[in-house]
């Protein structure tokens, strides 16, 4: 008795559909679709802006450079 039958599972799905019904089911699908769009557009928004914002004398470390050199970031990505 310690797993759920398919009996079991089918009882769980006719409660639910009562309870809600099909229409509010449906509705809220949706609303968490686009919620998922709203939260993947900001993310994008929040890397544009980031990158944007970054400054270009910023340097970072060149593993195949030679002890000491460093480049810029406009030179790693040319790479």
């Amino acid at each position: 008795m310690g797993s759920l039958s398919i009996w079991h599972w089918i009882v769980v799905v006719v409660v639910v559909l009562l309870l809600f019904g099909r229409g509010k089911i449906s509705e809220l699908m949706g609303d968490v679709a686009q919620g998922i769009k709203s939260f993947k557009k900001g993310m994008a928004d929040d890397e544009k802006t980031a990158d944007a914002t970054k400054p270009d004398s910023m340097k970072t470390i060149d593993h195949n450079a030679p002890a000491g050199a460093s480049s810029t970031t406009e030179n790693r990505k040319a790479v």
